[in-house]
């Protein structure tokens, strides 16, 4: 039987933020998380036709994978750490947070939340860091917590304030389907060119 799929969407789809969601795949195999996914996503989103991946982040990337019948081209990037892109029709991105199989529970959570928080400006990096999935913050910033609205407390800023509180994991899409949203326009800047192994 196959895994839940582990997926949160950014309520509104609105794309202002870095990221359009995020997912939590069970293992590194593409052939055995990607088809959950895609048949989840094209259920918001309407059909997908191709997928960007970190090339780092899965053990064996293919160049296509059919599911549900169609096939769905995959491309890999080197340097778009725990981040994948996914295209609808031909030239309309989102991108999601790939949160790393082995993250705990609480920290996947928290870090899928944070991801999918509308207008969130946050890389995955420091996500990834914030939420305790990665051994340390980038660059040694000296950043301890984040606020409720995805921005950094600095350690002499920080107060009262405390860690983003885990939200539980969605199993299934947290968003509106595609019917109700008319074809957003995408910003230039995401995702970068793709690779194809």
């Amino acid at each position: 039987m196959p895994s839940a799929v582990r997926l949160t969407l950014e309520p509104t789809l609105a794309r202002a933020g870095m990221f359009d969601g995020a997912w939590w795949p069970h293992s590194r195999d593409v052939r055995a998380e990607l088809p959950g996914l895609i048949t989840a996503l094209s259920a918001h989103l309407g059909a997908i036709l191709r997928v960007g991946l970190d090339q780092d982040a899965w053990d064996d990337i293919p160049r296509s994978l059919t599911i549900d019948g169609r096939v769905v081209h995959i491309g890999w990037f080197t340097a778009s750490d725990d981040t994948m892109s996914v295209t609808r029709g031909l030239n309309d991105h989102f991108m999601l947070l790939v949160v790393p199989p082995w993250a705990t529970a609480p920290a996947a959570a928290a870090a899928m939340e944070m991801a999918a928080r509308t207008g969130n400006r946050m890389p995955a990096a420091m996500i990834l860091a914030a939420t305790g999935t990665t051994p340390e913050i980038p660059d040694a910033v000296p950043l301890l917590a984040v606020d409720a609205k995805g921005e950094w407390i600095r350690e002499a800023e920080r107060g009262a304030a405390g860690p983003v509180q885990p939200a539980p994991v969605s199993t299934s899409v947290r968003s509106t389907p595609n019917s109700t949203h008319p074809a957003w326009p995408r910003t230039a800047s995401r995702p970068p060119s793709a690779r194809h192994g």
